[in-house]
């Protein structure tokens, strides 16, 4: 895992004979490069490549740096960090890439999070100051924290509710930055400040004619796809940052490294598998060199990866049909395409016992191991389309936006496509005027009154509407509400919705109106899949590989934002507006049947790897962390295991929750060691004590 971490005290400049602040610094992060000293000191942890390190100055107490991958110039980041020295932080967030920006004027320290949430940014109080970083479990460590309970709870119960969820963490102390905002810290104090336009969600933002937004979001993904091709562009730092170790065995080349390792071979690769927007993204990325069959100046092809699951009998039809249409796309000079054959060992839930410990838990921990098969085929740089549905699609939610700006007539087509979704029915004819209605009283409903039934709904216990068959009009109906009870609500026991649901009646009292529902649960939806994507990053992780999700990115996130409601909302839109970008990119001839969605194969493999695992799934719930925090009743959920392994309709992605969950809290129980080390290191690491009882939830 790659992070970085640093503070801002309230101490004192370095005396004269101590410039560098060397000799008062007794806590250091373990594996760790500096990049500046005390009194503000910052470092990078991690396997860093010396291109995704950059670091500008001005003048001693002037100087910006860049982690990840950026598509500035040097000279680029000169301008911004002369703005920023005047306070204008959109700057630093205006460029191509996926990256975080750290700023230091003077005693005035700023750290830049982006729009998503891939790239959070974390906050704890310090030793008189503030401590961040970009992970939360080193300043957990630093602290000592304790397992905050109320946030699993609030994550089980709502995950995509921002209202439940806070500022807050797993730990104690630690708190997280929101989406589109930045951390300033002068003299050790803290302040978080948003970045984005300052337009009232209340209001309908001026939206472009859909060809030019179109157009906007082809020019997003294009530069986005550039910035990971695009070899450095910088000169080798004369600091020695462009020094930082790929890897923790000295005397070894990069090839000796990767072979000792079992890494990706070097090169670009995406997914042909994974939907269209994996597809367009390999598509982009094959096309953007000058000549087919030359890659980033390096002769070599992208690597096209098709993941064939073979365990899956019930989607057959489903996964040949996307294997012919991955092998069509295939069929190009530019592309190189590896087919990875899986079978039962590579089903969701297999193998859970092994894996890294990710800095907070996801529903991704319960298939990091079928993936990270499809990853071992890729090259070291891999593109993924993490993020597409979100940014591009409309969230059911922005039907009650359309009402509140009168458009009704565009309702037409996506609640005539949801009558259809389901196939016939004798209550298909209903479908329209249930779904107008469910918009309607949306749109009526004030935001403080929304989040209130929604706390209610909790302490009621009141699931029934939730949608367990995965029907795309009970889904669609289910999601036409301010916030709503996640899958995995219903089997938390009534101590942890009791206190979900006091967090949500404290927001909806102190919060004023908000404005237009699809806009915020659009944003919640993307902040969640973000999160989401981040623990997939890490319990996937393989060394010396680089995860790219250019959906998730700033400018295609403020490009998709400009696409226009009416557009979203049509059926197919997401379909639609990818293939304009690679028509406008020179990519006309797709196969038929391209841009249909993988529900079907992915809820199959579901389906199977539960029933395959089911045995140990159980015995994971014998005696459960997550029953000793009080959070559920161990025998209720291997009750549902059983049941929904044999068929029952039960909301599996809920049952994914609680599974990652419990894995995660026995990873992180188990752990040895501290992120930091040093003469006045932390004496213990962080949830040292392991779970917190029962009763500290109460």
């Amino acid at each position: 895992m790659r992070w970085l971490v640093g503070w801002s005290s309230a101490a004192t400049r370095p005396s004269a004979a101590d410039p560098e602040g060397v000799g008062s610094r007794t806590v250091l992060p373990v594996g760790a490069q500096i990049l500046w000293g005390d009194p503000d000191p910052l470092w990078a942890v991690g396997d860093w490549r010396p291109d995704e390190v950059r670091v500008v100055q001005a003048d001693p107490e002037t100087r910006l740096a860049v982690f990840g991958i950026c598509g500035a110039t040097d000279d680029q980041l000169r301008v911004g960090l002369y703005a920023a020295r005047g306070g204008a932080l959109r700057h630093l967030t205006a460029w191509s890439g996926s990256y975080t920006a750290v700023v230091q004027v003077g005693r005035r320290i700023t750290v830049t999070g982006d729009l998503a949430g891939a790239r959070p940014v974390f906050h704890t109080p310090w030793a008189g100051g503030t401590a961040y970083a970009t992970a939360a479990l080193p300043l957990a460590d630093l602290i000592e924290a304790s397992l905050d309970i109320g946030h699993l709870a609030a994550l089980l119960a709502c995950p995509d509710a921002p209202e439940a969820l806070g500022a807050g963490t797993p730990y104690e102390g630690v708190r997280r930055i929101p989406p589109g905002h930045a951390l300033v810290l002068r003299g050790g104090a803290s302040e978080i400040t948003s970045y984005e336009p300052t337009t009232s969600l209340a209001v309908a933002a001026p939206q472009l004619p859909p060809e030019q937004a179109v157009d906007g979001v082809r020019d997003a993904l294009v530069e986005a796809v550039r910035a990971r091709l695009a070899v450095p562009r910088h000169a080798p730092d004369p600091d020695g940052l462009d020094g930082l170790d790929p890897g923790p065995v000295p005397g070894m080349g990069p090839a000796e490294r990767r072979a000792a390792r079992g890494a990706p071979a070097p090169g670009v690769g995406a997914d042909l598998s994974g939907g269209s927007a994996s597809g367009t993204l390999a598509l982009l990325a094959a096309g953007l060199p000058g000549r087919p069959g030359r890659l980033n100046g390096h002769g070599e092809r992208l690597l096209a990866v098709t993941f064939n699951d073979r365990a899956t009998n019930g989607a057959r039809a489903h996964h040949d049909a996307e294997l012919e249409r991955a092998r069509s796309i295939a069929d190009n000079p530019r592309l190189h395409h590896v087919v990875v054959a899986a079978g039962e060992e590579a089903l969701p839930y297999a193998d859970l016992e092994s894996g890294p410990l990710t800095d907070e838990p996801g529903p991704s921990l319960t298939v990091a191991g079928r993936h990270r098969r499809r990853l071992l085929a890729g090259s070291a740089d891999h593109f993924v389309g993490h993020g597409a549905r979100q940014v591009l699609d409309a969230h059911p939610a922005r039907l009650a936006d359309l009402l509140m700006d009168r458009r009704r007539r565009h309702l037409l087509r996506p609640v005539t496509a949801l009558a259809k979704a389901d196939g016939p029915s004798a209550q298909s004819v209903l479908v329209p005027f249930t779904v107008y209605r469910a918009a309607r009283r949306l749109a009526r409903t004030p935001y403080p009154e929304g989040i209130t039934e929604a706390a209610r709904r909790l302490l009621e216990r009141q699931f029934a509407d939730e949608p367990v068959t995965g029907g795309a009009v009970d889904a669609s109906l289910a999601a036409l509400t301010w916030c709503r009870p996640g899958p995995a609500a219903r089997w938390l026991t009534g101590e942890a919705l009791a206190e979900v649901s006091v967090r949500l009646s404290e927001a909806a009292s102190r919060t004023a109106a908000v404005g237009r529902p699809g806009e915020r649960r659009a944003r919640a939806a993307l902040a969640r899949q973000a999160a989401d994507h981040r623990v997939f990053e890490q319990a996937a992780e393989v060394r010396s590989q680089r995860l790219h999700a250019p959906f998730l990115d700033n400018q295609v996130v403020l490009a998709c934002r400009a696409l226009p409601d009416t557009l979203r909302v049509q059926p197919g839109a997401r379909a639609a507006v990818l293939r304009s970008v690679l028509a406008g990119a020179g990519v006309r001839d797709l196969p038929p049947g391209w841009g249909a969605t993988s529900h079907v194969t992915h809820a199959a493999a579901v389906r199977a790897g539960l029933r395959g695992a089911v045995g140990d799934l159980v015995q994971l719930f014998d005696a459960p962390l997550l029953a000793d925090a009080g959070l559920i009743e161990a025998r209720v959920v291997r009750t549902a295991l059983r049941a929904a392994a044999e068929g029952a309709a039960l909301p599996l992605d809920g049952l994914a929750e609680l599974v990652a969950t419990e894995v995660w809290l026995r990873r992180l129980v188990a752990r040895r060691g501290s992120c930091w080390t040093g003469a006045e290191a932390p004496r213990q690491k962080a949830v040292a004590g392991g779970v917190v009882p029962r009763a500290r939830l109460s």
